[in-house]
């Protein structure tokens, strides 16, 4: 009897294990997608079917749920800086639109946080401001194994992580810039004739505009500034579960291209590769993968004046010079390879660690998953590849859940960038960590995520680390930029609760610091914690109230306190 027992345990392992021996194009080539994405399963994984055929259970046990709110409000914010600058206080009034999504049935499933706000002001010589901000991620299953998915997101970021920039985005503010990014796509994943056979592909656009360049240190190297960009992902594969042989095996391959209008920069990446799963026992397996990688990235040379310095545009971007011949930031051929393994001693628990080489360097990916129950989850992942600031934020938009309760900054109305829920948490921190920079980078980093509802609280964090190495032509004008090495470590913290049937509280608070690697520019500091309280008066009418304090400073060059209070009105349909 035990020995049944053991091989059930090997058989179910080495079949949630297959999938970990090889991975989707997007996670092959782009290395911040957060969350594990380095080991995310494969379209046509069996790890990634059990998944959905897990989810599709649950939605059949539970009830269809479907929330749709829309919502106006109105709001008087008073701002003032504590510490440096003028000490200006300004006032201003907001008038919003917007509504809060969230939908699970059986077949499809959406959360959905979108804003549209106008702002007047009164004081200080602020003017009038629109902002649109959101965030959406859905997926849609169109008909058995085949799956149609998408995201979005609207918000606020500073152009230049180098820059000063307080994050709250209100007043005059310099260094800000608003981004637009989306991506939308098919996943098949179906078991045929004992195969397991999976596909997508994914479409993804990302636009940065820049209200006010960045004011830099004096001395600070200027580093060119995101515009815009294309990206496609197809990636397709098929493998055998253990069973007839003492293994799993997988054969995989995938294509990814990115074209971006600031240099004409050009992504192109393809692979081709071989994996294996070798239960040892009935919680560990060995995983093992061999394939060929061909990757180049390049573009044009900025435009120079007389004395040789690159051109500027009046957003501070370089001025692409559409004579220069292609210039190389990035090229590489030849075979790939990486090993590890994957402990997985129950249902709730799985590590996963590899090693290997790629980019003609050794990396390190890993992942690990943790459910301690249906409202406590803990994520944790490495990862290590090649990524763009469009790249980066399309990957990091698909690896969210599709359920989740968004959150905002109360004083300003912007997403914040981590989202929590029953599925788990994800963050956007690494993406938007260290501005909006137009070149290609080499990236690694740890995210880590936890989720949950304890006593009445639901609480959330994520933090991480994340390395970039920007990737420049040799025999670029702009040379000086390669190699550069920024660095960025994030905290963010969110708690709330319903008080009674109609009042409820919210606490949140971000710790970020920013390590430079450009010369001159110094390292970058910023905190901030905001309360929140809400009290419903008649049917949808509730009143709101909320209170900041954010601090920044940049070594040398500034350093600010700002407090913040908003009261208002808030009408749910």
């Amino acid at each position: 009897m035990r020995t049944k027992t053991s091989l059930r345990h090997v058989g179910t392992l080495a079949a949630l294990l297959i999938a970990g021996t090889a991975t989707g194009a997007h996670a092959q080539f782009s290395g911040d997608a957060g969350q594990g994405a380095s080991e995310a399963p494969s379209a046509g994984s069996p790890t990634a079917e059990k998944g959905r055929s897990a989810s599709r259970a649950e939605r059949r046990r539970s009830e269809k749920r479907v929330d749709v709110s829309p919502y106006l409000e109105v709001g008087q914010v008073l701002t003032a800086r504590l510490k440096g600058g003028d000490n200006d206080v300004l006032t201003y009034t907001t008038l919003a639109a917007g509504v809060d999504a969230s939908i699970a049935t059986r077949r499809a499933e959406l959360a959905a946080s979108v804003r549209y706000e106008h702002r007047f002001g009164w004081s200080g010589g602020m003017q009038d401001d629109d902002i649109l901000s959101g965030l959406v991620r859905g997926r849609l299953e169109a008909m058995r194994g085949l799956n149609l998915e998408g995201g979005a997101l609207a918000t606020r970021s500073s152009a230049d992580g180098r820059g000063a920039n307080s994050g709250l985005f209100i007043g005059n503010s310099t260094n800000s810039a608003n981004l637009y990014s989306l991506y939308a796509g098919p996943t098949f994943a179906r078991r045929i004739g004992g195969l397991d056979v999976g596909a997508g592909y994914r479409f993804g656009y990302t636009k940065v505009d820049v209200d006010t360049p960045a004011v830099l240190p004096p001395g600070a190297v200027e580093q060119d500034l995101f515009d815009s960009s294309t990206n496609h992902v197809a990636w397709a594969s098929v493998g055998q579960r253990p069973g007839d042989l003492p293994f799993g095996w997988q054969v995989s391959g995938g294509w990814e291209r990115e074209d971006a209008s600031q240099l004409d920069q050009r992504f192109e990446g393809k692979y081709v590769r071989g994996d294996v799963t070798v239960p040892v026992g009935p919680t560990l397996a060995l995983l093992g993968g061999v394939g060929y990688e061909d990757v180049e990235i390049s573009e044009r040379a900025p435009v120079v004046d007389a004395n040789g310095v690159p051109v500027r545009d009046a957003g501070g971007r370089f001025v692409t010079d559409p004579a220069s011949p292609r210039l190389l930031s990035f090229d590489t051929d030849g075979l790939i390879w990486d090993a590890g393994v994957m402990w997985q001693p129950n249902r709730r628990t799985s590590l996963t660690a590899k090693v290997g080489r790629r980019y003609g360097d050794t990396i390190y990916t890993g992942s690990f998953t943790y459910r301690a129950d249906h409202a406590t989850t803990v994520v944790v992942g490495v990862y290590d590849g090649l990524s763009s600031f469009g790249r980066g934020l399309s990957g990091g938009l698909a690896a969210l859940p599709t359920q989740f309760d968004p959150t905002r900054n109360p004083i300003s109305g912007d997403i914040n960038p981590c989202v929590f829920g029953q599925q788990g948490g994800g963050c956007l921190g690494n993406q938007l960590g260290g501005g909006t920079t137009a070149a290609q980078f080499r990236n690694s980093g740890v995210q880590a995520t936890l989720s949950s509802r304890v006593r009445g609280w639901t609480y959330g964090v994520g933090l991480g680390y994340d390395r970039r190495r920007l990737l420049v032509p040799s025999t670029s004008p702009i040379a000086s930029l390669n190699g550069i090495v920024d660095e960025n470590y994030y905290l963010f913290m969110t708690a709330g609760r319903q008080l009674d049937r109609d009042s409820d509280v919210a606490i949140t608070g971000y710790l970020n610091y920013f390590d430079n690697g450009a010369p001159g520019a110094g390292d970058v500091q910023s905190a901030g914690l905001s309360a929140y309280y809400s009290r419903r008066f008649w049917r949808g009418l509730s009143g709101t109230a909320a209170a900041s304090l954010n601090a920044f400073d940049q070594d040398g060059f500034n350093s600010e306190l700002i407090g913040s209070a908003l009261v208002g009105l808030r009408y749910n349909f």
